[in-house]
């Protein structure tokens, strides 16, 4: 869960409010409805649907999510797995009380273990699942590009520690100046390595006769 709740704090610190909530939902569903982690992701995840819709002036869309955000982290404690929750049940009451709060103050950055969680403080695990919601968020991103960027770093990592892939992986989930740079080189990589697979995989090929694979 600690990966999946700093890279979801991490893409919600840079402004992606919609996005950050696909870091959170596929552990939050696991987890058995009332439980205090079932309530705190929930909470957080109503939260941030809350701000993303403040950003349309949805105002009626707005206070259900609110109302459901309060509901579920009331009764945990301010500093719960970590993360500032007294700050966000601040803003939430804020908000509550006039939503139109969130054009004259900004939402409290989400922290982790006393610090605020920046796209660049993430390891790579935690970067590859912001990298995955970013993706996701901007119709020039490729998905599945960067899904396999990510698969073939975790190979690097399991081979060597590190590698291009891993820096690519990266650098695309914490560079946002560079991001497009980044991913144009992030696809030339997996373009060459699937090659490379393809390639291989030809070798050992057989034809209707019966014929190819490697030669004697």
């Amino acid at each position: 869960m600690r990966a999946q709740l700093r890279a979801g704090a991490a893409v919600y610190n840079a402004g992606e409010y919609h996005g950050a909530h696909d870091a959170w939902e596929d552990h939050w569903l696991d987890l058995a409805a009332g439980t205090d982690d079932e309530r705190f992701l929930h909470g957080l995840i109503q939260f941030t649907a809350a701000l993303h819709h403040a950003r349309q002036a949805n105002w009626e869309g707005l206070s259900g999510l609110v109302a459901g955000a309060r509901e579920y982290l009331d009764g945990l404690p301010d500093d719960y797995r970590g993360v500032n929750l007294g700050a966000v049940r601040a803003y939430l009451d804020a908000m509550h009380a006039d939503p139109e709060v969130v054009e004259r103050a900004a939402p409290p950055p989400l922290t982790h273990e006393g610090a605020a969680v920046g796209l660049d403080d993430l390891d790579f695990g935690e970067a590859a699942i912001a990298a995955a919601i970013l993706a996701e968020e901007y119709d020039r991103y490729e998905e599945d590009l960067v899904e396999r960027g990510v698969e073939y770093a975790r190979e690097e990592l399991s081979e060597s520690g590190t590698g291009t892939f891993v820096a690519l992986v990266m650098d695309f989930a914490a560079d946002v100046e560079h991001r497009d740079l980044v991913y144009q080189r992030l696809e030339q990589h997996v373009a060459r390595r699937d090659a490379e697979r393809e390639d291989v995989a030809g070798l050992f090929d057989v034809d209707a006769d019966g014929g190819g694979g490697p030669s004697a």
